[in-house]
């Protein structure tokens, strides 16, 4: 008994493995819903930021499946076979989705990237521009002005009775420089 059920399974499994039609399943479609039309060409990236690797573009005309969108609506996530996951981001304000972007569930985005260049500073570099504190320096300070002196008019002496009215002086000058001017029309002519 033994022996025929261990001759019936390795005839099974010689005979699945055999047989053209016994494949193991895998699924080729594409996620159906909200779609999005690309008007002109758009990157496409593996998160949603110009930080994360571009991984293709999407041509314009193109259509692809909308899965869903970043926290702030500025990304939307979208079947993209071909990339681990077959998932990938565009930016929203490139492409049209064909419904209301609302209905979209939010979507937190992969960890960010770590940068493939850190940042060193060159000691040398950093010497010849004094990049460590500044030396302390004195500021220059607000010195308010002195206050400006107004003349004052001593009202004693304009009461004085007796001065001589500058007037007169004016109208005497006048009558004698007519007087010249008289004289010397006259003598020349």
């Amino acid at each position: 008994m033994v022996i025929g059920s261990t001759l019936l399974l390795l005839s099974t499994a010689s005979g699945a493995a055999a047989s053209p039609h016994a494949q193991e399943p895998t699924v080729t479609g594409t996620p159906e819903g909200p779609r999005i039309l690309v008007p002109e060409q758009v990157n496409v990236r593996t998160g949603p930021s110009t930080d994360y690797d571009k991984v293709g573009v999407l041509i314009a005309g193109q259509r692809a499946p909308a899965l869903g969108r970043s926290p702030g609506g500025e990304w939307i996530q979208i079947f993209y076979p071909g990339v681990p996951g077959n998932l990938a981001w565009v930016y929203a304000p490139f492409v049209v989705l064909d419904s209301d972007q609302r209905l979209l569930p939010i979507i937190e985005p992969p960890s960010t990237p770590t940068p493939r260049v850190t940042a060193t500073i060159d000691p040398t570099l950093a010497a010849q521009f004094n990049i460590g504190g500044a030396p302390p320096t004195r500021l220059p300070t607000f010195t308010p002005a002195e206050p400006v002196v107004q003349p004052t008019f001593d009202e004693t002496q304009a009461d004085l009775p007796g001065g001589f009215p500058p007037i007169l002086a004016i109208m005497g000058l006048l009558v004698v420089g007519l007087f010249g001017t008289v004289i010397s029309v006259l003598r020349g002519g």
